[in-house]
């Protein structure tokens, strides 16, 4: 990653203000600027220019800060941080913003320091820039990948009869962490039965029981970068149905996996899921697009829909068909894929091609 490639086809924009809000308003693009892998730095801003980076960060996290190689400036109150970042700032008449992580309030902070200056927004710019993966972002999502494929046996081994959908969550975070995760990449979901038929089901209470499917949805983050793995099995001996679903979702993945290299317009990897899983017996039971982009935010850019975009080399991007029948449950295969010249590689250990039947 290089400072410069967000400033391509900036015109007038010598300078970017990124500014990081609390828990609700983490912008991840500090840290993509800033390759800071510790801290919170709740409040704290970076101003790049197209050969450096500067950043103004409070006490608190002074040291992490001074670990990078940038120029740092530490505030002791927020009054003291907008005069810094006002004097670096002075006489610039466009001012890159991004927009897409800004509060009202912080945009109208941002306005309030910047003054008379025009506030353009560069958030594409920075999604575009993030798409491509440089090989230390790589190192870090093969890791992430890595804990998350290895949890997987020794989570179903963890089942049995009355558990909850919450039990086998927080035993999938413990041994995420216990395996090198700095944390999880969001909030495992487990569905048990009939709840796997809801693709973002929150775990509850709902004991499993003989012939349940287990869709476990969840990633390990490493060093701020995100997995996101999902698996499906049953509990028990699985019906010739459920084998069924199972083995059309599998071959829809496989068929939009395989698709996958530079060039290929990722509209058509996801018409080639929605074309094996709308000529089988569950027509329109996939209601969702078949993949996203990883890396600083678990659903990263690009994604895939029913728009175009070319996959470039060194994306990030997962793969996830499903079916989801009300009432009775669901199947979903998620994995990771990093985009190559003339194909790609498999970042997520390979999922199994039957059912898996855990007794």
């Amino acid at each position: 990653m290089t400072v410069k490639d967000i400033f391509k086809n900036l015109d007038g924009v010598e300078k970017i203000l990124i500014k990081n809000g609390g828990e609700n308003a983490i912008d991840r693009s500090f840290f993509y600027l800033s390759q800071v892998n510790g801290g919170l730095f709740e409040g704290s801003s970076i101003i790049a220019d197209r050969d450096h980076i500067q950043m103004f960060v409070y006490e608190l996290e002074e040291q992490t800060a001074r670990s990078t190689e940038h120029e740092v400036h530490v505030a002791k109150s927020s009054a003291q941080m907008n005069d810094m970042i006002q004097r670096e700032l002075r006489g610039q008449t466009k001012i890159g913003v991004n927009k897409d992580s800004l509060t009202v309030n912080m945009f109208e902070s941002v306005r309030k320091t910047t003054g008379n200056a025009e506030l353009v927004d560069v958030s594409r710019n920075i999604a575009e820039a993030r798409m491509i993966k440089d090989e230390t972002e790589i190192r870090k999502l093969r890791e992430a990948a890595r804990i998350s494929s290895e949890i997987y046996d020794a989570s179903m081994n963890h089942l049995k009869e009355g558990m909850t959908e919450t039990e086998l969550s927080a035993y999938m975070v413990y041994l995420m962490i216990s395996n090198g995760a700095s944390e999880p990449s969001f909030s495992t979901i487990v569905c048990f039965g009939s709840n796997a038929s809801e693709p973002h089901h929150s775990p509850g209470n709902r004991k499993l029981k003989s012939g349940d499917f287990v869709l476990t949805d969840y990633g390990a983050a490493f060093e701020r970068y995100h997995a996101d793995t999902t698996r499906t099995s049953v509990f028990g001996r699985a019906t010739e149905k459920q084998k069924e679903i199972y083995s059309i979702v599998f071959d829809a993945q496989k068929s939009s996996m395989n698709m996958i290299k530079q060039g290929v317009n990722g509209r058509d990897v996801n018409a080639k899921s929605y074309e094996i899983i709308d000529s089988s017996p569950y027509k329109g039971m996939l209601m969702h697009g078949v993949g996203h982009g990883i890396g600083l935010d678990v659903h990263d850019h690009p994604a895939f829909g029913g728009y175009d975009f070319d996959l470039k080399k060194d994306m990030a991007v997962t793969v996830e068909p499903g079916i989801y029948i009300p009432g009775y449950g669901g199947v979903r295969i998620e994995d990771d894929v990093l985009v190559k010249n003339d194909g790609f590689e498999l970042l997520t250990q390979k999922p199994p091609k039957d059912l898996i039947e855990v007794s």
